[in-house]
């Protein structure tokens, strides 16, 4: 008989279950407590009952976990200085969406070399994660492939749909189950509409495809997800962070009857790719928040121990310390000043 599927195959391999993750590396009580309660500050943020300002900040990307490591012990020192007036999130993103073709981030290839093991890939996940969290910091990732959440949505505070999956009906879909709050990125062309709607979708119950804790195909029935908000990041046609860019961004979301909570990306289109200037969007950022702007609920930064990016593939002995392999980051002295700047144009919020 000839043969009609897989025909592009070249090979399956069998993945653990989730619950065979979980069961291997369990979170413990503490841990679990721990992202509860920072889910539920985050919620509050979201609907400004928390006045607090929410900053996702961190790697483009995690590539070297003792680098990783290192940039978030100082960065749980530092959230702790700013407490008061900042709650601090951890970017720690395992997946990379590529416009082509590209390194797909430390689940799709933790060995860096094409290998694609991805059952070390959700291990070596799983592993920092909790890491991350022992430290008292809450995590934030974005979620690309609808399966990865089984094996690790768990340890997640905060998740983000990316600009290219925000229009995405899997994605919306998979949102609406989601346990944490979560942010859809503006479209890549700067427009709202495909955010507006996805926040409208996920928030509704949805039933689709999926795969449950035991790794079977499944149907899943989910409630909504109400904890979810729209980050602006810019596009094709500039920035949209300005007092207009907020005020434009409230008004659609209270139109489609949704709350008005606003978290600024102050990388991509918004810095207009230079990572520099990610300091100078927050500034702007929170001169909006100094005269009252209580819609911007949030903002979000790359940032590593050293500046800018290095080119990747290339051998691994090769590649600089602390310096991302995805988009450029702000290093650490950077990273310290913008946050305590940060602190301090709060004051005004907390007056």
């Amino acid at each position: 008989m000839q043969r009609t599927s897989d025909i592009n195959v070249l090979s399956t391999h069998e993945l653990p279950s989730p619950v065979e993750l979980f069961e291997e590396l369990p979170k413990s009580p503490a841990q679990a407590e721990f992202i509860t309660r920072s889910r539920e500050d985050i919620h509050r943020v979201i609907f400004t009952e928390d006045k607090r300002f929410l900053l996702i900040i961190g790697p483009c990307s995690i590539h070297d976990l003792e680098a990783g490591r290192e940039y978030a012990r100082r960065l749980a020192a530092l959230a702790a200085e700013v407490s008061d007036r900042i709650m601090v999130v951890m970017r720690v993103y395992f997946e990379k969406p590529r416009t082509t073709v590209g390194w797909k981030g430390l689940i799709m290839d933790p060995h860096l070399d094409g290998s694609h093991d991805i059952a070390t890939g959700l291990r070596t996940a799983r592993k920092f994660l909790r890491e991350v969290i022992d430290l008292g910091l809450p995590t934030a990732t974005e979620l690309l492939d609808p399966i990865t959440p089984q094996y690790i949505s768990d340890l997640i505070s905060w998740s983000a749909i990316g600009a290219r999956t925000t229009e995405s009906q899997t994605h919306r879909q998979m949102a609406s189950g989601l346990s944490m709050p979560l942010g859809f990125k503006n479209g890549t062309d700067g427009t709202l509409g495909s955010a507006v709607n996805a926040i409208k979708a996920a928030s509704q119950p949805q039933t689709f495809l999926g795969v449950s804790v035991d790794g079977r195909a499944s149907a899943v029935a989910t409630a909504g997800n109400v904890n979810c908000h729209i980050v602006l990041r810019g596009g094709s046609g500039g920035p949209n962070y300005s007092t207009d860019d907020v005020t434009k961004t409230t008004d659609a979301l209270k139109k489609a009857g949704l709350q008005p909570s606003v978290l600024i990306d102050c990388s991509h289109a918004n810095s207009a790719k230079k990572p520099e200037r990610q300091p100078d969007v927050m500034a702007e950022v929170m001169q909006q928040v100094a005269v009252g702007n209580d819609a911007i609920i949030g903002a979000m930064v790359e940032s590593n121990l050293e500046a800018g990016s290095q080119s990747f593939p290339q051998p691994k002995s090769d590649l600089k310390y602390g310096v991302s392999i995805t988009d450029g980051c702000i290093d650490w002295a950077t990273t310290e000043k913008l946050v305590r700047d940060t602190h301090a144009a709060l004051a005004s919020r907390f007056a």
